[in-house]
C-alpha cells in the first residue's frame, strides 16, 4: 500500500475509535474509564502492573481511573495471592452491566449506521474485516 493510502487508513481508524470512544459518555466514563473498566471485565483478576502496561498509563493516572471505577462500584480490589503489597482487580456486577451496555450502544451505533449504507460498501466493509483484524493483531504485537 503506497503512504497516501496507509496515511488514510490511519487517520480513517483513528476518527473510528474516537466517534466509538463516545459511546461511554452515556455511562458518565471517560474513554479511559471505559477502556479500564472492559480490560477489567475481559481479563480479570488483572495486575495493576499488567494493565498500565496494556493501557498505556503511568501508575498514577491508572491509579486514579481504578479509585473513580471503585467509587462507583465498578470494579472491585483483591488482594494478589502472591504479593501482598499488590492488588488485582475485577469487575462487580454493576460494572459488568456498565460494560455490556457499552458494548451495546456501540453496536447498536455501527449497526444502524452501516443500515443506512449502499449495499456494497456494507459488503466491503464485511470483505475486509479479516484485513483489519490482522491489522489489528500486528498493531497489538508491535507494542509488546
Amino acid at each position: 500500500m503506497d503512504a497516501e493510502n496507509v496515511a488514510r487508513l490511519r487517520r480513517v481508524i483513528g476518527r473510528l475509535a474516537r466517534l466509538l470512544n463516545a459511546a461511554p459518555v452515556s455511562e458518565n466514563l471517560t474513554p479511559t474509564q471505559a477502556s479500564v473498566l472492559a480490560l477489567v471485565t475481559h481479563r480479570a483478576p488483572i495486575g495493576m502492573t499488567e494493565m498500565a502496561e496494556i493501557e498505556g498509563l503511568n501508575p498514577t493516572m491508572l491509579s486514579r481511573v481504578v479509585a473513580r471505577l471503585v467509587d462507583d462500584d465498578l470494579v472491585r480490589r483483591l488482594p494478589h495471592p502472591n504479593d501482598q503489597r499488590a492488588v488485582q482487580l475485577e469487575a462487580t456486577p454493576h460494572g459488568s452491566e456498565v460494560h455490556a451496555r457499552i458494548i451495546a450502544s456501540r453496536t447498536a451505533t455501527v449497526a444502524r449506521i452501516l443500515g443506512e449504507l449502499p449495499p456494497d460498501v456494507s459488503v466491503a466493509l464485511r470483505n475486509a474485516l479479516p484485513a483489519l483484524e490482522a491489522l489489528a493483531e500486528g498493531l497489538r504485537t508491535q507494542k509488546s
